[in-house]
């Protein structure tokens, strides 16, 4: 089996036009042929090379990082690139880096919690790298308690700032990638203190000495005085969508990437049955791999379509909100929350059963797959622990059932409770003939 293409044989097996699926695949050909220009463009490139990867030390790999992420910022610059070329670019170095929550919390953060003054300030110099943010809110005694943080924020009338503090070991941040090594500002959550009295949780835009509060929702005056601003608080969930949204989007990524290397494996490989010294079966003619690997390919594409309707979701519930029209905010809330858990659970189990389709050799670093699972698994804790977002998403849904008698209508995803009685009558006719075999 050594040298040739032996996968060029299965490709023109397909009976279906391979082009048009990028396209389905992309979501439109702009998409395409922006994200197949930059892959080349990456992979023609020896400073983004990583077949050396595995061999790095910790430090090495860090001082790696470092350089690529430098180096592709350049090439950002040097080719003019718009932020959609910019964020391909950043997807296909394919190395876990610094500037990850830079882009995908710090950045999301300043637009969705700063007054128009503070992005203005601040938002040109964070996309053109001038500054290099981190995302400080999870403690090492609080995490999906987001209330229960100890951490403060104690505004001082006489200079003018604010005193952050962590004065217990739990209060401690725990989880701010980035912070302290490479990151020069921080948004920290923090409780709001001012002439003694607890605000409550609310995020500190910090650097250097220097730090204030990310005043959109409400701000605090020299004189010390906290005020409320004529911006709906309700907001602030825009920015939880965006990023559950791309989570979810992130999930179809990687697990298209685990499939496609345990599908060209499965059609490479062969074990077993040899006809009188000819050539083995392919694995992937096998009913039991099939049975295990083509439905994770189906979850590849059902996770990328819902990826692109809560990018709708998005757009939708921001247009809303800006309206002051909450209506549609707790569905939102339930559908992200639902879909985060559930797409980064079964990518992360996804991830490792392509490692196991592998046999052996899924074991190897060259795979590919024992990094990507130990890059992906995260997921399932960050920006909301699995388990605590399907309780969330029960207890809308035990509200939405709740409340069908009442003048309140079920919206959205959730309408059909109104078909709620029609329902209850529905029954399988397959099912009550499996309760009749047994």
């Amino acid at each position: 089996m050594e040298g040739g293409d032996h996968l060029a044989s299965e490709r023109k097996k397909a009976n279906f036009d391979v082009d048009e699926m990028k396209i389905v695949w992309a979501g439109s050909r702009h998409a395409f042929e922006i994200s197949d220009r930059i892959a080349r463009l990456v992979a023609s490139d020896l400073a983004f090379r990583k077949d050396n990867r595995t061999m790095l030390s910790r430090k090495e790999l860090f001082k790696n990082t470092l350089r690529k992420a430098a180096y592709a910022w350049k090439r950002i610059i040097e080719l003019r690139l718009t932020e959609e070329e910019a964020s391909k670019l950043r997807f296909y170095v394919d190395e876990p880096a610094f500037t990850d929550l830079h882009w995908g919390m710090f950045v999301p953060a300043i637009k969705g919690q700063g007054t128009e003054e503070q992005q203005q300030k601040w938002l040109p110099l964070a996309y053109k790298m001038q500054i290099i943010g981190c995302y400080a809110q999870t403690e090492l005694g609080h995490g999906s308690n987001v209330q229960g943080l100890e951490t403060t924020a104690t505004f001082d009338p006489q200079t003018d700032e604010f005193i952050i503090n962590s004065p217990t070991l739990t209060s401690s941040k725990w989880w701010p990638g980035g912070l302290g090594k490479v990151s020069t500002h921080a948004v920290v959550y923090a409780r709001l203190i001012t002439d003694g009295q607890d605000h409550g949780v609310h995020g500190n835009y910090c650097y250097s000495e220097i730090s204030f509060t990310m005043a959109r929702v409400s701000r605090v005056t020299r004189e010390g005085k906290y005020v409320h601003s004529n911006v709906p608080r309700q907001l602030v969930y825009g920015t939880m969508v965006f990023v559950r949204q791309t989570i979810v989007s992130d999930a179809s990524c990687a697990l298209s990437r685990a499939v496609c290397i345990a599908t060209r494996y499965s059609a490479v490989r062969r074990q077993f049955g040899s006809q009188k010294g000819g050539v083995e079966t392919q694995v992937i003619d096998y009913k039991t791999q099939q049975s295990r690997l083509f439905p994770l390919l189906a979850s590849a594409y059902a996770f990328r379509f819902v990826g692109e309707w809560l990018k709708w979701l998005y757009t939708d519930v921001t247009e809303r909100l800006q309206a002051n029209d909450f209506s549609t905010l707790p569905e939102a809330h339930a559908c992200t929350a639902g879909l985060k858990s559930l797409t980064t659970s079964a990518t992360a189990d996804a991830i490792e059963e392509c490692r196991k389709l592998c046999g052996g050799h899924g074991y190897l670093c060259s795979s590919g797959l024992p990094e990507l699972f130990a890059v992906y698994v995260p997921a399932c804790t960050y920006e909301g622990d699995n388990i605590v977002l399907l309780l969330q998403v029960a207890r809308f849904l035990m509200k939405t059932v709740s409340q069908l008698g009442s003048d309140k209508k079920p919206v959205g995803t959730t309408a059909y409770f109104l078909r709620v009685e029609h329902l209850m009558q529905c029954s399988s006719i397959a099912q009550k003939g499996l309760v009749q075999c047994f």
